[in-house]
């Protein structure tokens, strides 16, 4: 009974905001959707793995190669594929140094794709929630005010501050999606960007392995 109560609130809130309510509803549910596989797709592409890389890279800038190697045998993270591929960039003397860097660049270009994929969909929700929202209050604010008017003299305050409350209903709805959207894409991001640096920082420890040219670098 506690459940038919909820589903009969829900289905009268989501009558009450009318099209535009369940729009941002439909939203909300792929929001949620995108949230968990994002989180999932992250993990199983190891987006917050890095300890085997950086035992990997430390290996290999102290001489070690052989180790190093299959320390990264099998990885399968966005770090230790483009740590891998520049170790045997390295290691490899059929392309120059430029050439390496561009072959290291497009591994690494394409983790960082399977990292990003679906940013642009939790994007473009927090984006056109709160504008669905907003279209949603101006229409019932115009039905109101029709009503308003259409009751002349005769018209009740009461019915009125009605229509706009219920007019409100579609602004907070759209909010409420458009906020965890917008939060949980600055967190995905900021997770991104830090597995970015990090393979930024071990192809360029591994392509320069003398540790004297790396700190010259620092130093200027």
């Amino acid at each position: 009974m506690f459940f038919d109560e909820r589903l009969s609130r829900a289905l009268a809130f989501l009558e009450t905001g009318g099209p535009a309510i369940w729009a941002i509803a439909a939203l909300s549910v792929l929001t949620a959707t995108l949230i968990f596989w994002k989180i999932w797709r992250l993990a199983l592409i190891g987006a917050w793995s890095g300890r085997h890389t950086e035992t990997a890279v430390k290996l290999w800038t102290q001489g070690d190669q052989l180790r190093a190697r299959e320390t990264l045998q099998g990885r399968t993270s966005l770090r230790a594929v483009v740590a891998a591929c520049a170790m045997q960039e390295r290691a490899s003397t059929k392309l120059n140094e430029a050439e390496q860097r561009e072959e290291i660049e497009r591994v690494a270009r394409r983790q960082l794709s399977k990292a990003k994929s679906g940013l642009r969909a939790l994007e473009l929700i927090a984006t056109i929630a709160p504008l669905l929202g907003l279209l949603g209050t101006v229409l019932g604010m115009i039905a109101a005010f029709q009503t308003l008017q259409a009751a002349g003299s005769r018209a009740d305050p009461a019915a009125l501050a009605g229509g706009i409350w219920e007019a409100l209903l579609t602004t907070a709805a759209g909010m409420a999606v458009a906020i965890p959207a917008s939060v949980s894409l600055t967190w995905f991001e900021s997770v991104v960007d830090h597995a970015q640096e990090d393979m930024e920082d071990a192809a360029t420890r591994i392509l320069t392995r003398d540790q004297s040219s790396l700190v010259q670098a620092a130093a200027q």
